[in-house]
């Protein structure tokens, strides 16, 4: 809870600098967008938030994140990557049909939350993908992850463990990318 609340007034820093015209990255690091609700009632809304974020738990691997983007401001924002310190890659997935098969695929462009707007991030649909855990990922485990803005930005937001059946997903590392896993 700790960590959320520093990131929530960094992410209003950020904000509040933006606002009055100065800056607040370093050539080092971009901005960091908050990851949680506002610290008070009369504290402006973070740009982005997710909502109900979590992972599927898994020994090794792969794996997947979701949960639901919001974004508060009035233009769109587009994710164009992702971390996490649990997979050596992430990837921003989607599932669509073709030729009468669900296929899991990388997400072209990324994903665009409109402004005011949100974006789902569900088992199915558009997810955060993990290709290769490289650490067991538990139930009730917090994993952190940071998205990359198009903008260079950077949103951090913590993950809940869960363990999810799904429908049979067989998440592994060798898995054929246009079969109906994911």
């Amino acid at each position: 809870m700790f960590s959320r609340v520093i990131v929530v007034l960094v992410g209003l820093a950020a904000l509040t600098a933006c606002a009055s015209g100065e800056t607040t990255s370093s050539p080092a690091a971009a901005p960091t967008v908050a990851a949680s609700a506002p610290a008070s009632p009369s504290a402006p809304a973070p740009a982005l938030v997710i909502t109900d974020p979590w992972v599927k738990t898994a020994e090794k691997g792969m794996s997947a994140a979701f949960g639901t983007l919001v974004n508060n401001t009035d233009a769109d924002l587009t994710i164009v990557s992702g971390a996490t310190p649990v997979s050596a890659v992430v990837e921003l997935h989607e599932v669509v049909q073709a030729d009468g098969k669900m296929v899991m695929q990388p997400k072209k462009g990324g994903f665009v939350i409109p402004a005011r707007g949100s974006h789902v991030l569900e088992p199915g649909g558009d997810h955060i993908m993990l290709m290769k855990v490289t650490e067991a990922v538990k139930a009730g485990a917090e994993v952190p992850f940071t998205l990359t803005l198009k903008d260079g930005a950077t949103f951090e937001f913590t993950a809940l463990g869960k363990d999810f059946a799904g429908g049979n997903e067989d998440y592994q590392p060798e898995m054929d990318m246009g079969g109906e896993n994911g």
